[in-house]
């Protein structure tokens, strides 16, 4: 027996937020949710999954390639995508050569959305709305400022974005098994807010756990979950074994709180809806 919705609401109780939310979907329904802000919330980098997806979209319509030049010379549209590029975090510098580590890169993310925007003659905020947010029907989505961290949006509209990260509608499934594999897999790196992992492994804009230790999703969580945590205290992950999502939003910003309630509360999800131990 699934918990009732309204139960899920005391299930951030513990969390040193002053409002807080989490949901679960699988890939037909939401199964469970808390309540949704009066007003959406900015999810941080989760926002550089929906830059992924939107990317996805413009792959299978052929308005671009994973390796056609952008970014630094010698990176690819597959290297901003990956933080493979070598750019800087939060500055338009070269700080590691191409395909050389792991930089997670808020300037890779937005160098790719100008290229798009180039590409397609479509500023990327129209194109995400219309690729992404429009057709999934997110009518309480969107973006604020920078793509790499500026979508706003509710636990209800992110339900429906992990959905479709279980079952797509946009793309092919062979699209987004790609797309969530790890891409130049033996690159090491630091993961923003935890340590620095050896291999660091991430998709096209998608984190991947693998086996990172300590980790934000929970120890029962299958090393091919995915997905990606926000510093504004938000999360999304999907979990292919187990077939389900979960998302959570927060007026906390990301800290050492999350490594403590996060992936007790994913255990928990996990064990209440998939039966995992």
């Amino acid at each position: 027996m699934f918990p009732a919705m309204d139960d899920l609401s005391t299930w951030t109780s513990t969390w040193p937020a002053g409002w807080a939310s989490i949901g679960v979907a699988d890939a037909t329904s939401t199964l469970g949710a808390g309540p949704d802000p009066a007003e959406p919330f900015r999810v941080a980098s989760i926002s550089k999954t929906m830059v992924g997806m939107a990317a996805l979209v413009a792959l299978e319509e052929e308005s671009i390639t994973l390796d056609e030049p952008a970014g630094p010379e010698g990176s690819t549209v597959r290297h901003l995508l990956a933080h493979a590029s070598g750019l800087g975090f939060d500055k338009d510098r070269q700080v590691s050569p191409v395909g050389k580590r792991r930089v997670y890169s808020n300037v890779g993310i937005e160098t790719f959305c100008d290229h798009l925007a180039e590409q397609t003659g479509i500023d990327f905020e129209t194109y995400l709305h219309e690729a992404v947010f429009h057709p999934l029907g997110m009518a309480s989505t969107e973006l604020r400022g920078s793509p790499a961290h500026g979508v706003h949006s509710t636990i209800t509209d992110l339900l429906v974005y992990a959905r479709e990260l279980l079952a797509p509608t946009l793309i092919s499934r062979s699209t987004l098994d790609m797309a969530t594999r790890p891409h130049f897999p033996d690159l090491a790196g630091v993961l923003p807010g935890l340590t620095s992992f050896d291999p660091n492994p991430f998709g096209l804009t998608f984190e991947i756990k693998d086996h990172k230790e300590p980790h934000w999703t929970a120890p029962s969580n299958a090393p091919s979950t995915f997905g990606h945590f926000g510093g504004s205290g938000s999360f999304l992950w999907v979990d292919p074994e187990a077939q389900l999502a979960a998302v959570s939003i927060a007026d906390e910003n990301f800290g050492v709180w999350s490594l403590d309630s996060w992936p007790a509360t994913s255990e928990r999800i996990l064990k209440a809806y998939s039966g995992r131990q």
